[in-house]
């Protein structure tokens, strides 16, 4: 059986920006990358639809001692979403929420400073939000964005991935908008088994595409 793979993330972007061709020329539509794979990918999309660029940052908060285990997760915006039934679970204090989640705050405003340069972040509070990445294996770092970004009050939400696990797409289905992904491959295995080249991006190659997207829209 032959399966269909994208050769890089600026074509699987151009495929992707196809797709969402109805909000091109809006003022109302904001595009935000989940980096750092996502980025190259909204930067076609933001491209194509004539649509300000940002990177939409989600940290992880786990559990202490078991790092791997998410109790929740921080994003843009000063938003803090907590999973209440592992919280109560594994008998979470409010001391050790608070120690990690200032420790991932500080990574995030780190982040957030290296990748935006001083820019501050667009505005997506009454905006159509397409929130991109390159693929959903779990989906786990995309629902906390979805659920971040629904506190920042947006027109709608948007889900926009090449790639994605089959059960993973229908998830999102009841918690966002809309869920525009182009190819849902059985056996999933993996988001790199489905590029040819699925490189790691350095945060200088996510500022020059935040950089590139701003000259765009301002000119």
């Amino acid at each position: 059986m032959s399966y269909f793979t994208f050769p890089n993330r600026t074509e699987a972007g151009w495929a992707l920006a196809r797709e969402l061709m109805r909000y091109a020329g809006r003022n109302d539509v904001v595009v935000l990358a989940l980096p750092r794979g996502g980025v190259p990918i909204g930067f076609e999309i933001a491209h194509a639809l004539q649509a300000p660029l940002d990177v939409f940052l989600v940290r992880k908060l786990g559990v202490p001692n078991y790092e791997e285990l998410a109790m929740g997760a921080i994003a843009s915006g000063g938003t803090r979403v907590l999973n209440e039934q592992v919280v109560q679970q594994l008998r979470i204090s409010p001391e050790d929420i608070e120690e990690v989640a200032r420790r991932e705050q500080r990574e995030l405003e780190r982040r957030e400073e290296a990748f935006r340069d001083g820019r501050p972040p667009v505005q997506v509070s009454d905006h159509i939000c397409i929130l991109v990445d390159d693929g959903l294996a779990t989906g786990s770092t995309m629902r906390a964005a979805v659920m971040a970004l629904r506190k920042q009050n947006p027109q709608r939400i948007i889900i926009a991935v090449p790639v994605a696990s089959a059960d993973t797409c229908a998830e999102f289905s009841p918690l966002v908008d809309e869920v525009v992904c182009l190819y849902t491959p059985e056996p999933f295995i993996a988001v790199g088994r489905w590029y040819d080249d699925f490189s790691q991006l350095s945060d200088e190659q996510v500022r020059e595409y935040l950089e590139r997207a701003a000259h765009e829209m301002a000119h």
